[in-house]
């Protein structure tokens, strides 16, 4: 199970304290358990920071307090604080990015089960899409995603299976193996009834929460050889 520390202190001396957050980082590396940090400053009160840092567990994040140089930089981090820093230890009992289950949306609710009006509830208006066998801005907008996908459900029964997802800052990156059967006519090639499987990764940006643009890279050329080209 996940575990995050929150640490919560008044300090004046950020800049000193971002300087030793970053030799900690220096001095662990490789060692250090930490998978993920955040740092907030309160909008109300300038001299007020949280911090939040990730582990994969309670017993990683016991093994990094053990660390000689975490307890150094404990030492040094209350000494820039005014007063003592509050601690709180949260086992993460739900853990949810708002972007990945978009992007999940367009994988599994429009381009698998064929539910089109999710695209006017995900997708912005002014929708681009960077797709390797597009090369004339047809999948751009709402009604370019519904024509392209639409051309993959005609010709294939299929379905993804998602492998590795990203997501950082405004983008979703997601490596994936897709599965199908030609059962439609596809870039000319008639029906062949043949299984066919190919790899690739996506890229999806959003903007207010919908999806602005994506780039979709696969291996084209080795779906074409399976189908006989």
């Amino acid at each position: 199970m996940t575990f995050v520390q929150v640490i919560d202190y008044e300090t004046k001396r950020f800049d000193e304290m971002n300087a030793l957050i970053d030799r900690y980082a220096e001095q662990t590396a490789g060692r250090r358990t930490v998978t993920h940090t955040l740092i907030g400053r309160d909008r109300d009160s300038g001299t007020h920071y949280v911090d939040l840092v990730e582990f994969p567990s309670y017993e990683e994040a016991m093994r990094n307090s053990r660390l000689p140089e975490t307890d150094r930089m404990f030492q040094e981090m209350v000494a820039l604080c005014d007063g003592m820093p509050k601690f709180m230890n949260l086992d993460v009992v739900r853990d949810e990015y708002l972007n990945k289950l978009v992007a999940n949306r367009i994988f599994e609710d429009v381009a698998v089960k064929g539910d089109f009006d999710v695209i006017d509830e995900c997708v912005a208006v002014g929708f681009v899409s960077h797709d390797m066998m597009d090369t004339e801005g047809l999948g751009n907008g709402r009604d370019g995603m519904r024509r392209t996908i639409g051309m993959w459900r005609d010709a294939f029964d299929f379905a993804f299976d998602r492998t590795r997802q990203i997501a950082e800052g405004d983008c979703v990156t997601t490596l994936w193996d897709w599965r199908g059967t030609h059962r439609g006519e596809f870039m000319g090639i008639a029906p062949t009834g043949k299984d066919v499987t190919m790899s690739g990764c996506t890229t999806i940006r959003l903007e207010n929460g919908q999806i602005a643009e994506d780039w979709w890279y696969y291996d084209a050329p080795g779906l074409m050889r399976q189908l006989g080209m």
